[in-house]
């Protein structure tokens, strides 16, 4: 195969699919700000160009005038650019991605403060079964749960994904509540029970305060779904599976030790 009219190397394809998959999650994270994926490249390019007209950014990323204008336009409304007037020339800066994200966040508490003492009052309902899908929904709701335990903790997954909870379970073993993990690799968690057994695989299982639990599946190649529940039958069906298994956990260390 003749490659000598190549205008890069394989390396380089490597690099620039790299750069452009960073670039998509850079754009990504910054729509959890507020910012539409237009705005969010737009951003992305005035940080790597600095002060910039609307017509150069239209050119640079590959949209029309029209389109980079209005977006520039909402981005200043927003507060991630700066309009500068220089003569009859307007052209933008962004705002600092340190200011930006801080003053994005003040103001989602603020907005937080406002609806919790201003929300409806919320019907009492008996909790039923409730299903949670989505990587990012599963976590949210077992940092959640740990964050809000009163009394215990027992967490059942593989390692990696236990990484993801540190913080807060040490917040919560700071706080001197019992903590119990399961997982299949040694971890260093002082103040925790920690039990080694056999590969988690996907499976992710929580017992808060011994009347919640969340059971399912986590991670890649996964369906990315889990039950969550507060019924009595259902937790305690959980914590006996967790028991037994803890059990024969601690009789094979015995084992192991003697």
């Amino acid at each position: 195969m003749r490659t000598h009219g190549l205008k890069c190397s394989y390396r380089e394809l490597l690099k620039k699919d790299g750069e452009e998959m960073e670039s998509s999650v850079f754009a990504e994270r910054l729509m959890e700000f507020g910012l539409t994926r237009q705005e969010a490249a737009i951003y992305e390019c005035l940080l790597r160009e600095g002060k910039t007209t609307g017509y150069e950014v239209a050119k640079l990323i590959g949209i029309s005038r029209s389109n980079a204008y209005n977006s520039l336009a909402s981005m200043t409304e927003k507060g991630a650019s700066y309009l500068v007037e220089e003569g009859t020339t307007r052209k933008y800066v962004p705002v600092s991605l340190d200011e930006f994200c801080k003053n994005r966040v003040r103001r989602m508490e603020e907005n937080k403060k406002w609806l919790c003492d201003h929300m409806p009052a919320v019907k009492d309902r008996v909790e039923g079964y409730i299903t949670i899908e989505g990587a990012a929904n599963i976590l949210d709701k077992m940092r959640n749960l740990i964050d809000g335990a009163k009394e215990r903790v027992y967490v059942s997954c593989t390692r990696n994904y236990l990484l993801l909870l540190i913080k807060e379970l040490e917040s919560l073993i700071q706080r001197r509540k019992k903590v119990v993990i399961i997982t299949d690799q040694p971890v260093n968690f002082d103040g925790a029970k920690v039990y080694i057994g056999n590969p988690r695989g996907t499976a992710v299982g929580l017992i808060v305060d011994s009347n919640r639990v969340l059971a399912g599946e986590y991670g890649e190649g996964s369906m990315n779904t889990c039950l969550y529940s507060g019924q009595k039958n259902f937790v305690n069906l959980y914590k006996t599976a967790l028991s037994n298994e803890i059990k024969l956990l601690a009789m094979k260390k015995e084992n192991e030790d003697a």
